[in-house]
């Protein structure tokens, strides 16, 4: 398979992922932002983004990894294709989910001093016992 049509399919697999989790897979700008809130290495450009989604670039296996978990698809699907649930089996590619204000949170949380962290902590299981409780 020579390179263009790898990375066009590349592009097809995460404009379809994209679409999957409900996001725009026609908005580089979101693409890049959405990805940086989430990936604690170098930030990507929006030129970068545009690359990924016109089938004119791969990212790299770290941001490939990064993309893979905050959509939630296996990342040698995206990265290879094939059937998403062959490559589902093992879970060890797809993590949780997260939304850009639950990431704001943890990116909050983590900007705490560790007694703040702790009380935060106590809060979050208090409001979880307390939720079970009503069910």
């Amino acid at each position: 398979m020579t390179a263009s049509i790898e990375r066009e399919d590349f592009s097809k697999r995460l404009q379809q992922a994209l679409r999957k989790a409900d996001y725009s897979p026609d908005s580089p700008t979101l693409l890049a932002r959405e990805f940086n809130v989430r990936f604690a290495g170098n930030p990507i450009t929006v030129h970068a983004a545009r690359k990924w989604l016109q089938g004119e670039a791969i990212p790299t296996q770290e941001k490939l990894r990064a993309l893979a978990q905050w959509l939630g698809v296996p990342a040698e699907w995206l990265r290879f294709g094939g059937r998403e649930e062959e490559h589902a089996t093992n879970g060890n590619d797809v993590g949780p989910r997260f939304e850009t204000n639950d990431v704001k949170l943890i990116a909050d949380l983590q900007r705490l001093d560790e007694s703040s962290r702790v009380i935060v902590r106590e809060f979050v299981r208090m409001l979880l016992r307390i939720s079970s409780n009503k069910r």
